[in-house]
């Protein structure tokens, strides 16, 4: 009798070793890194030390946010195609805070496929305040053109994935990054520089949220 219950109690504990590891199974993510040089790394790292208030020797962070953005370019090649010079070549009401060019570590695209453009502890240029410790994920998408239930399905199986790797404490739509303002996580030097975002939205991100099991008032969370 010993010996069945001690098979059934290993049968058991590899059930929830699979159940585990299929929660914090890598999705498919195809593989389409933009540029980065010498270049890239300084102003990334001068970025860090002006907006942030941050001194390093590398351009490297502890993911702690997941920021969820749309790209209003409606293409994956297109958005890869924007993010990938080093310098920004317009938005003039960005490039006087940084030359350095915005960018992700992820694009999503309409039918659900996952693309990495950088590493996840690489340092990209995507919402003020929160570059720092945030791994941005972009969707091929817009206001006009809402965000797929494809997409809905990949973010979850991707931030799942990044939650189980990494110390992650917040999701959140780029809409919401002026929450932070005031707290211990908003490091911008300038009180003054700040963009108002829609993207991608409170429906999406509050079914996001209820995916990952993060449901919650962000306030609420942010003044524990």
């Amino acid at each position: 009798m010993r010996f069945y219950l001690e098979v059934l109690l290993t049968i058991c504990l590899l059930c929830v070793i699979a159940v585990d590891g299929i929660a914090q199974v890598r999705p498919d993510i195809v593989q389409r890194p933009i540029k980065w040089d010498e270049q890239r790394e300084k102003l990334s790292l001068e970025y860090l030390l002006q907006r942030h208030g941050i001194q390093t020797d590398t351009a490297r962070i502890t993911p702690k946010i997941v920021v969820v953005h749309w790209t209003d370019v409606m293409s994956v090649r297109k958005t890869i195609g924007v993010f990938n010079p080093v310098e920004l070549p317009a938005r003039p009401n960005l490039k006087k805070a940084s030359a350095l060019n915005v960018s992700s570590q992820f694009v999503i695209g309409r039918d659900g496929s996952i693309f990495q453009l950088l590493p996840e502890t690489t340092f990209a240029r995507h919402t003020i305040g929160l570059n720092y410790c945030a791994i941005g994920i972009e969707n091929i998408g817009s206001a006009r053109y809402p965000l797929t239930q494809a997409q809905l399905e990949a973010n979850t199986a991707l931030i799942k994935y990044l939650m189980a790797k990494y110390p992650i404490e917040f999701v959140i739509g780029h809409h919401e990054y002026q929450v932070f303002r005031g707290s211990n996580w908003w490091k911008e030097t300038d009180p003054n520089y700040l963009t108002k975002k829609t993207d991608p939205g409170d429906a999406f991100m509050n079914q996001l949220r209820l995916n990952l099991g993060v449901q919650g008032d962000l306030v609420h969370h942010l003044s524990k």
